[in-house]
């Protein structure tokens, strides 16, 4: 599809609601390419997937995944689960975005699950939570506030 005929986000977003393919809605975003995260259907439920790659890792004497992409992760997590669960028509912009890193991230996939905690008109608080092999074990976890719409 050329650049002239990609329908405009706030219809792609509409489309993805309706269909679930999840897939049109992170290649649309040439930064979730580059990273590799993508939203996927898995056991019934939305889930962010980034799939591991080499230059991800930040540390590679251990090796471990760099803090930022995981940073990237969560924070994408968190604005998909927005877009697709909310009738925001627009990307929400991050207020804040607190990180806690809570053990090193092998070099493998990783997974993460955006909760909106609360949403008003303006703004809404997410929680997000990273994890490798065992979902009881998160890695980072996240709690974001974002501005859905211009006053």
């Amino acid at each position: 599809m050329s650049e002239s005929t990609k329908p405009p986000l706030a219809e792609l977003v509409r489309q993805v609601r309706k269909t679930r393919e999840y897939k049109r809605l992170t290649d649309a975003i040439p930064y979730t390419r580059f990273m590799g995260i993508g939203v996927e259907n898995l056991a019934g439920e939305m889930l962010c997937r980034m799939a591991f790659n080499p230059r991800n890792i930040g540390n590679s004497l251990i090796p471990a995944l760099h803090g930022g992409t995981l940073g990237a992760l969560l924070e994408s997590a968190a604005v998909f689960e927005l877009l697709l669960q909310t009738n925001t028509e627009r990307v929400p912009k991050v207020i804040s975005l607190t990180v806690d890193f809570l053990r090193s991230g092998k070099p493998q996939d990783t997974f993460a699950k955006a909760f909106v905690t609360r949403q008003g008109r303006r703004v809404a608080n997410v929680r997000v939570d990273a994890w490798q092999d065992d979902r009881t074990r998160p890695i980072a976890s996240a709690h974001a506030l974002f501005l859905l719409s211009e006053p």
